[in-house]
């Protein structure tokens, strides 16, 4: 599986997905659906049914109690009771039924159809007080008694139970039809139902993920062109295909990623003539320096011996020449780092030798305290190494206060140089801003002696050795703290950059 289709399978399975919130709404509206038609349907069905059976047995039971019941003697024996409830039953739509009579002292008599599934114990005592209350007659109420039903459960079975009495004198019937048919049949479709639900649901889910693939396929691939765009890959365009909104949304992508393409171009264009100027500034202005400079120092060497007006202007030349050598040399150095073209050219040194050759050479012993044991061995750049030092030990004699400790340790596989100064300290508001190209502390002090490049070059060399600087004020508030880390080896972040350079070149031969 591509590194692409895990991206969208683990796309999909995340509930911030668009893809399943909205298989989530489908499957939700057609269960709602589904259910609801299912829930409708199963009860005008259930009503239809049981009506349909209750009307037919309550019918005919009212048909049979004029015909047969009604034709008994005024005072039926048990058998005129028993054979007239075989006949009605017989008769009947598969109910049973049961007569009830009274003899003098309200003593009853029952016949029934069947004894073993139907008895007066059967028959509810509510319904039993309906039918034998006597209705009084009205202008909307002719009848005396009336036809009552209910349905009930027998031992788990659904039962109609329905009775009536024969008007004018004469036994009480009553009627027991069994509903577990109509049940099963409500059952089954209960089953069908529910099985149709969930092939609704099921459709819904598959319909669902259809038109999440149709709608976010384009969205997708919109996200992916996104990503490579802020990767870095400004030819990034969309296939538009269509007239709707996606189309839309592609075109209008496409239309940006081209006016980004040409800005980011012309942006290029600017940096890289900016650099090249400042290059080819630098380069030119050498060759005069290079003059001037001797020149300079050979008006210094005359200095006590020319007229004592004009001393003061041959020192101040002679100064401004070195600080304009040393600017236009910190410039090329910048442009050398804003180009890529630094490179590393490594050796094992001993640290403590490094440290005391750069102190040495710019006359520090004395304003200088070093705490370095010497056997620590480490593999970078010497030249860029006498950089930085230079830059943070020559910034602390310069704004803080004598002495300067350098103290160098290891720890793990980095190598940590502390240069510590016991000035004042460095302001708040000045510390995110201390290696920044040109910044000065204070604006009413816009020319010093340094060209304001130092820093900078000392964090572009840290960082060129895979390092880092930070500048921070003592704990205790007695002067400034830079802290130099520096990989004890070089090598592998070397190697590691010559690999990835490799890499790339053998991604874009592939991609070509």
């Amino acid at each position: 599986m591509t590194a692409a289709a895990k991206r969208s399978l683990l796309a999909g399975l995340r509930w911030t997905s668009l893809r399943l919130r909205l298989v989530v709404v489908f499957a939700l509206v057609a269960l709602t659906a589904a259910v609801s038609a299912s829930g409708i349907a199963y009860w005008l069905n259930r009503e239809a049914v049981l009506t349909r059976t209750q009307d037919a047995a309550l019918g005919d039971f009212r048909q049979e109690m004029q015909n047969r019941a009604a034709s008994l003697p005024l005072h039926p024996t048990k058998d005129d009771l028993q054979n007239a409830a075989v006949q009605m039953a017989s008769s009947s739509p598969g109910y049973s039924v049961l007569l009830v009579d009274k003899r003098d002292g309200d003593k009853p008599i029952v016949g029934n159809s069947n004894l073993d599934t139907f008895t007066l114990d059967n028959v509810p005592l509510s319904l039993q007080q309906q039918v034998n209350r006597k209705q009084p007659a009205e202008a909307g109420n002719t009848y005396p008694y009336h036809l009552f039903w209910q349905r009930t459960s027998i031992r788990g079975t659904p039962y109609l139970v329905a009775g009536t009495r024969i008007i004018g004198g004469g036994p009480t019937g009553y009627m027991l039809k069994s509903l577990d048919q109509e049940r099963q049949d409500l059952n089954s479709l209960a089953w069908s139902l529910g099985i149709a639900t969930g092939l609704a649901l099921v459709g819904s889910a598959l319909l669902a993920q259809a038109a999440a693939t149709t709608v976010l396929r384009p969205v997708q691939r919109l996200g992916d062109a996104a990503r490579k765009l802020g990767e870095g890959k400004l030819d990034t365009r969309l296939v538009v295909s269509g007239t709707d909104e996606l189309a839309d949304l592609s075109r209008t992508f496409n239309r940006a990623a081209i006016s980004l393409e040409k800005k980011v171009a012309d942006m290029s264009a600017r940096e890289e003539s900016s650099r090249r100027f400042v290059a080819d500034m630098s380069h030119e202005l050498r060759t005069p320096l290079t003059a001037i400079t001797a020149v300079a120092e050979v008006l210094e060497d005359e200095a006590d011996s020319l007229d004592p007006m004009i001393a003061p202007a041959v020192h101040l030349v002679v100064s401004e020449t070195r600080r304009l050598n040393d600017l236009v040399e910190n410039l090329m150095e910048v442009t050398r780092f804003d180009a890529g073209t630094a490179r590393l050219v490594l050796d094992t040194v001993d640290v403590a030798d490094q440290v005391t050759a750069c102190i040495d050479a710019r006359a520090w012993l004395d304003a200088v305290d070093l705490d370095a044991e010497r056997g620590m061995m480490v593999r970078l750049d010497p030249r860029r190494l006498d950089v930085i030092l230079a830059n943070l030990i020559g910034n602390a004699l310069k704004h803080g206060g004598s002495p300067v400790r350098v103290a160098v340790r290891t720890d793990g596989d980095e190598l940590v140089i502390e240069v510590r100064d016991h000035g004042p300290g460095i302001p708040e508001d000045v510390l995110p801003h201390v290696f920044d190209r040109f910044y000065k502390a204070s604006a009413s002090r816009p020319r010093s002696e340094g060209s304001g490049l130092g820093l900078s070059i000392a964090m572009e060399n840290a960082h060129i050795h895979g390092g880092d600087i930070t500048a921070a004020n003592s704990p205790d508030g007695d002067g400034a703290v830079f802290v130099l880390r520096l990989p004890r080896d070089a090598e592998d972040l070397t190697r590691t950059v010559r690999d990835r350079g490799a890499g790339a070149g053998d991604e874009e031969g592939d991609a070509t």
